[in-house]
């Protein structure tokens, strides 16, 4: 069941939009900010709200990767693997970040703590190779710094 303050934040964006259904992406971005994910609940939750079947929102949740349909760390590392990151070595940092917190692409880390998600572009080619950490970007990134870069994020 949707809380009431989340009912109210998806029911104030309703006035920008031309429809219900056009709400959203904008709801499950509200919902997860919440919860951290969304749940079969809660999508059925939040397609009722807006008038939409839970399959056509599920299409849209399951298509979009920023937003997630099963539990994630308390930290989500996104690893760009578009072309500039891949030139510049990104896959080093998947291979660093699989020794160290013990994560491969799409897993989390035993403690909970880190999730690990590939993703084409964060926009920031000409600092490559690029990381984001929740909604930090770490730019010009080097494999032997990450363990630095993890410490801030407990």
């Amino acid at each position: 069941m949707l809380t009431p303050g989340e009912r109210a934040e998806i029911e104030a964006e309703l006035p920008h939009y031309p429809t219900r259904e056009a709400v959203s992406i904008d709801a499950l971005k509200i919902v997860q900010k919440h919860r951290g994910w969304i749940s079969d609940e809660a999508l059925r939750d939040i397609a009722g709200l807006l008038g939409m079947s839970t399959a056509d929102l599920d299409s849209l949740a399951t298509f979009y990767n920023l937003i997630f349909r099963q539990p994630v760390g308390r930290h989500v590392i996104y690893v760009c693997d578009s072309v500039s990151c891949w030139i510049m070595g990104c896959e080093r940092h998947f291979r660093r970040l699989a020794e160290q917190p013990g994560v491969r692409a799409g897993e989390t880390t035993a403690d909970g703590r880190f999730t690990l998600v590939p993703i084409v572009c964060l926009g920031a080619c000409d600092h490559a190779p690029v990381v984001m950490i929740d909604r930090d970007l770490h730019l010009d990134v080097d494999p032997a710094g990450i363990d630095g870069i993890l410490e801030g994020y407990r």
